[in-house]
Parts: structure tokens; C-alpha cells; sequence
């Protein structure tokens, strides 16, 4: 049997096979200090979901990040791994300047913006997507995926912001839709307005089921389906 790795861009050809939603639910964090976590990730504005204490040998806190389907949880007794040693914990945002200032606003310490030195991955600097030697400022292009910012909790354990602004071709759930901003859903609106247009003027008559023509072309464009006529 071959070991050999495959690298690829393009979506697995069985990516389709799998019929049980599997949701990513939660992260566990390590840290050394449940109450100065709990502080920290309270002074981000991350929605509180649970902190329950058993009173005994026993705590467990759930935060949630704004917009996040996913969870993290730390406490006493929750994780015997090493506090700090979570490291690569990444926060998708869809304006990487806008998050970087709303931190600094609270107090946080966050990295300067930098974008990857040119497929460089030797360097001192803690590792990311795409190496370890940073650039300073976010990336020159402005393409998604490129550009960071990185900061930490109290106990050493490091987060990344990552700007996505556009996803790569196979990255989308056919069945789900989203948008990164209210940017994006106003220009797919839009779109869909113009598209229906033609469609109206092709029937000769109002559509009075626009709403459904409209989620269904919004969703066939954003999963690359072909689009509705």
C-alpha cells in the first residue's frame, strides 16, 4: 500500500459521500487561572454560554466567539494538557483592520498586520498558514487568506486573526450559505435583483415569488451550481 502524501487545491472526490452532519462544537483551552481566563475572554466580548462549578474538584466555562458556530471551554480539571500550549486557534474575519482596532480598544495586545514573506517559511516568528517569517502590514494584494494578526490570553495560548473576504472554490457546504459581511450579502442581493430583472422581462409578467427566485439564485451563485433562468 502506498504512503505517498497528495497535496491538493481541488475538493476530495468523496467529499460528497458523507451524509451525517458532523459540527465542529468545541475547542478546549488550557489555562492555569480559571477566573483571569474567564476575565480575559469576557473582556473580548465572547458570549458567555455556561460556568458551572461542581463545588468540588470540578469547573468548566463555555465562551462563544461573535458569529462562531464553535465553542471553547477551559476550567479546573477539563484538559491535562500544558496551559499556553494551544497555539494556531484561528478567527476568520472579514475586515482584518476593523477586528485588529476593536481589540486594541479593549485593552487587548495584538500584533501588528503581516502577511506571509513570500512562501518564506524559515524565520523566528511563531508558525501560520503559510510559514513562520512575517511581513510587516497585511497583504499587498489584498487577497483572501493572506492577511493576520496574532494575540494571546493571559496563559500564552495564541489566536490568529485570518481575513477572508472570498472563499476558494470547495471550501463552501452546498447546503449552507453565508457571507462575510453585509457588504457581500447587499452585492449578492443585488446581483440576484438584476438576474430576476431578466427573468421577469423573459416571462413578460411580475414574479409575486420573488423572494423564493431570489434565495434560490443566491444560493446555486454561491455554491457554483448553475443559476436559475
Amino acid at each position: 500500500m502506498s504512503t505517498k502524501a497528495v497535496r491538493t487545491n481541488e475538493p476530495t472526490s468523496n467529499a460528497s459521500a458523507a451524509t451525517i452532519a458532523m459540527k465542529f462544537e468545541i475547542v478546549v483551552i488550557p489555562v492555569s487561572d480559571v477566573d483571569r481566563a474567564k476575565e480575559f475572554y469576557s473582556k473580548l466580548g465572547w458570549r458567555l454560554d455556561a460556568d458551572y462549578d461542581s463545588g468540588k474538584d470540578f469547573r468548566v466555562i463555555q465562551f462563544t466567539p461573535p458569529g462562531s458556530g464553535c465553542s471553547i471551554i477551559f476550567g479546573k480539571n477539563v484538559t491535562a494538557a500544558a496551559p499556553g500550549s494551544a497555539q494556531g486557534l484561528y478567527l476568520i474575519v472579514s475586515d482584518l483592520k476593523a477586528a485588529r482596532a476593536e481589540l486594541l480598544a479593549k485593552g487587548v495586545e495584538i500584533s501588528e498586520e503581516f502577511h506571509d514573506a513570500a512562501g518564506e517559511y524559515a524565520g523566528p516568528d511563531e508558525p501560520y498558514l503559510f510559514g513562520r517569517k512575517r511581513a510587516s502590514g497585511p497583504d499587498p494584494d489584498h487577497r483572501s487568506y493572506r492577511s493576520f494578526a496574532s494575540f494571546h490570553d493571559p496563559d500564552g495560548n495564541g489566536w490568529l486573526f485570518q481575513e477572508i473576504t472570498a472563499r476558494l472554490p470547495g471550501r463552501l457546504d452546498p447546503a449552507a450559505t453565508t457571507f462575510a459581511s453585509a457588504q457581500d450579502l447587499a452585492s449578492a442581493f443585488r446581483r440576484a435583483a438584476a438576474a430576476h430583472g431578466e427573468h421577469e422581462k423573459r416571462t413578460g409578467q411580475a414574479d409575486p415569488n420573488w423572494p423564493d427566485w431570489y434565495a434560490e439564485y443566491m444560493v446555486r451563485e454561491q455554491s457554483g451550481q448553475d443559476l436559475p433562468q
